[in-house]
């Protein structure tokens, strides 16, 4: 890993996820880069120039929350964008490479019964990089066991399994596998991709009618500090990702959640 970056919305818990990234990145020499897109409604008649007056006040409010936080020795760059913040980290991603996105669970002070805001959920539905979700207020710590959920050990493109190995030789993690047996599961969904099982430290076969109750069933009992999973179309969040925001009565999770693509 070398590139992080970090979405800075509005909410309370920004500087809190900043810092949550900063350590992280501590601890594997990264750069990080704070992230902020904007737009600008257009204003018949108006003489000044929004765009600039925006894009100015944008930088500023980073630079404020990059002044709140112990920046240690990390190199942190500045990103604004003007367009819609999917666009905007596709765009990034292109020309930097970004190998992980850390964001926060709400991007905005936004319902306190929401687990993920509509932009921070629009984020980890429709890109395809790898995204870790840090919880309100939680200070980072290696990840000492990570949970890997899934129902079906086919894999095709074995890259998307690289930030996995990556956590498990930098933080020598043990990682349990989860795999969840749903009733439409198929002889081949039970064949382990070989690199996923190189990585294991344990598995545990349970059977529940979605893999979300799957880990819902096992989560206390393996007492993960990590829970990871994969951005499928029929995976963990398939009802979930019906809508980017989601509810803490549908789900939430109080450890870091890595999504995979």
């Amino acid at each position: 890993m070398k590139n992080i970056l970090v979405p800075i919305g509005s909410s309370e818990n920004s500087s809190n996820t900043l810092q949550y990234a900063i350590d992280f990145a501590a601890t594997i020499n990264d750069e990080i880069y704070v992230f902020r897109a904007y737009s600008v409604l257009s204003r018949a008649g108006a003489i000044i120039n929004l765009n600039e007056i925006i894009e100015r006040e944008t930088n500023l409010y980073l630079r404020s929350v990059i002044n709140s936080v112990d920046v240690k020795n990390i190199s942190i760059k500045i990103i604004t964008a003007k367009g819609k913040p999917i666009d905007s980290i596709n765009a990034i991603d292109k020309e930097l490479g970004i190998d992980l996105i850390i964001l926060g669970p709400k991007s905005n002070s936004e319902n306190s019964e929401l687990f993920l805001g509509n932009t921070s959920g629009s984020i980890v539905k429709k890109t395809t990089l790898p995204t870790l979700i840090v919880p309100e207020n939680y200070t980072f710590k290696p990840f000492a066991n990570i949970l890997m959920a899934f129902k079906s050990g086919v894999i095709k493109n074995t890259d998307k399994l690289i930030p996995l190995t990556y956590f498990k030789n930098t933080f020598n993690s043990k990682v349990n596998l989860l795999l969840v047996k749903t009733p439409k599961h198929s002889d081949e969904d039970l064949i382990i991709n070989k690199e996923l099982d190189a990585l294991k430290s344990s598995l545990t076969i349970t059977e529940n009618a979605t893999t979300f109750q799957g880990v819902l069933a096992n989560f206390n009992s393996q007492n993960p500090d990590a829970l990871c999973v994969f951005r499928r179309n029929r995976g963990f969040f398939k009802k979930l990702w019906e809508k980017n925001s989601i509810m803490k009565k549908e789900f939430s999770c109080n450890v870091p959640l890595i999504v995979l693509s």
